[in-house]
């Protein structure tokens, strides 16, 4: 292809997105749980015949950053054709944790429109599913080995030629407690590829091959251009910072993530030394998790003109020491790894950055996804059920804005299950939701608040909860105050109980799970009149 024109290379931007988002429409339609139909915790993007990511949807963050390794160890552990669907959610190859399963197949130029083999690409999606079997329903528990968390999938055709390999997905839905509802989301993401592929198929089609490929390959030479441009204006040297994991749940003591940006012309590289070395517990995070959360901190920065694909990476290089908290050996459980530690690896990327660009950086937000899990037997429905969600909580003040209250920060990009969508699904009852109002930090701009979400469940159930930041609280910038820690409590009776970041636990009919969560970090000196002014 000749030089790319400007106006056509912002034209297939959109048109590569739009396959995506398209996919991600059909997969919340089409799904049968409300973790993904109403929560929409899923994400779908297209990728170039090498599996570099060439679109993305605006889905979620910690999904996304993750799945270029999945797709490449499809690629080497399968020879995917015409007709074929893998699926996967092995941490240890390229995915995030065991609910989160990924769909991948590829795309060929219509026949007659080039020879035998000639692919367009790959199109992926990836879903968390509410249970996936394991010790807890839910899948989210504490665990020391992976094979406590779930079901393992390593790369498998679940579509061979376009005949369902029917007894992989039995194998799938006889591991898991919610068959019917798994394999209603497995088909959804099903529906959700084959729309992904038809799209993407007609725009070769209609452009011809060599031009779309040709524009693919442009779009990530632009953003890989602009990623270098702006590593250029941040000043050579190197910028460490370390935070910590209150604790991994089978302990008190804290969990430090350390890491240092080294900036070199248009370079930069992200070392980990210094991290924890990895713990008997699911606070691990697997290395394609550490590349996630590299990814969403530069592309955040970068701006919302540059186009979201594998370009940006390319000038980046992530160093995580194996056998640490940021790359664990297998078998190490790794269920809050996706969710709390890659929270805290932004937090700490975030930090190192602050100093190389005062100003430009906001304070650290809740820095957890509050992850709640609940499940037993629903005896009015007559099946067993796993109900999941993250909780949101306050986002960071920054230069000039307040932080925002009430909402997902970070990895996570997901909305809550409506009261009205959860009591119908669940033999559950929400008897408190608000805003934790004064638990953002105070500053000349202050953090955003946490909310309060109480949980009461009407038949006895078993719960657990992964969460962080209820003891070492997001820290403020600039001069700004922390946000204020979160809490756990379980109300029986008339007694209150204060319970830890990361526990499971039975829970009778009549009990209240409250879950209030932290606040976001200030930003700059707090003016004395500044809370009246703002309210």
């Amino acid at each position: 292809m000749t030089a790319a024109d400007p106006v056509r290379l912002e034209v297939y931007r959109h048109l590569l997105a739009s396959v995506a988002e398209e996919m991600g429409a059909v997969l919340c339609r089409s799904s049968f749980s409300p973790n993904i139909k109403e929560r929409r915790d899923y994400s779908c993007a297209l990728f170039d015949p090498h599996a570099e990511m060439a679109a993305l949807a605006a889905h979620i963050p910690v999904h996304l950053g993750a799945m270029p390794l999945s797709v490449a160890s499809c690629t080497e552990a399968l020879d995917l054709g015409p007709g074929d669907v893998a699926i996967l959610n092995d941490p240890y190859r390229g995915g995030s944790h065991l609910p989160d399963i990924t769909v991948v197949a590829p795309v060929f130029v219509p026949a007659g429109k080039a020879g035998p083999g000639s692919r367009l690409g790959f199109v992926a999606n990836r879903a968390h599913h509410a249970d996936v079997g394991g010790e807890t329903p839910g899948s989210m528990g504490l665990a020391r080995e992976v094979w406590e968390e779930g079901v393992v999938i390593p790369p498998r055709l679940l579509v061979q030629g376009g005949v369902l390999q029917q007894s992989l997905l039995d194998h799938i839905l006889a591991s898991v407690r919610t068959p019917e509802e798994r394999e209603g989301d497995l088909r959804a993401q099903l529906a959700s590829i084959r729309r992904g592929q038809l799209r993407l198929s007609a725009m070769g089609d209609r452009y011809g091959s060599e031009e779309l490929l040709g524009y693919m390959e442009a779009l990530a030479d632009y953003s890989e251009r602009m990623t270098r441009d702006f590593l250029r204006s941040v000043p050579d040297g190197d910028y460490r910072f370390e935070d910590a994991l209150d604790d991994d749940g089978t302990s008190t003591e804290a969990v430090p993530i350390a890491a240092t940006v080294r900036i070199r012309g248009d370079e930069a590289e992200i070392d980990f030394t210094g991290s924890s070395p990895q713990r008997p517990s699911s606070v691990n995070a697997p290395y394609a998790v550490a590349v996630s959360a590299t990814y969403y901190v530069f592309r955040s920065l970068l701006g919302g003109d540059v186009p979201s694909n594998g370009g940006v990476l390319r000038p980046i290089r992530v160093r995580a020491p194996e056998g640490t908290v940021v790359n664990p050996r297998p078998p190490a459980a790794v269920a809050a790894g996706n969710v709390e530690t890659s929270q805290r690896i932004t937090d700490v990327l975030l930090g190192a950055l602050a100093q190389a660009l005062p100003g430009r950086v906001p304070a650290a937000s809740q820095g957890t996804m509050n992850n709640v899990t609940v499940g037993g037997w629903d005896s009015a429905r007559r099946r067993a059920y796993a109900y999941y969600e993250t909780i949101a909580g306050g986002a960071g003040a920054g230069r000039g804005m307040e932080g925002a209250r009430a909402t997902h920060t970070h990895m996570t990009n997901t909305l809550n299950t409506p009261v009205e969508a959860l009591e119908y699904a669940y033999p559950l009852r929400v008897c408190r939701y608000e805003i934790r109002r004064g638990s953002g930090g105070e500053g000349e701009w202050w953090g955003g608040d946490g909310i309060r979400r109480d949980l009461e469940v009407l038949e006895a159930a078993r719960a657990c909860i992964l969460s962080d930041r209820r003891r070492l609280a997001p820290y403020g910038l600039e001069g700004g105050a922390p946000g204020q820690p979160g809490r756990n409590v379980l109300m029986r009776g008339d007694r209150e109980e204060p319970l830890p970041g990361k526990i499971c636990f039975d829970m009778e009919a009549g009990d209240v799970l409250s879950v209030q969560t932290p606040g976001g970090g200030g930003w700059g000196r707090p003016d004395p009149e500044s809370r009246e002014a703002t309210g």
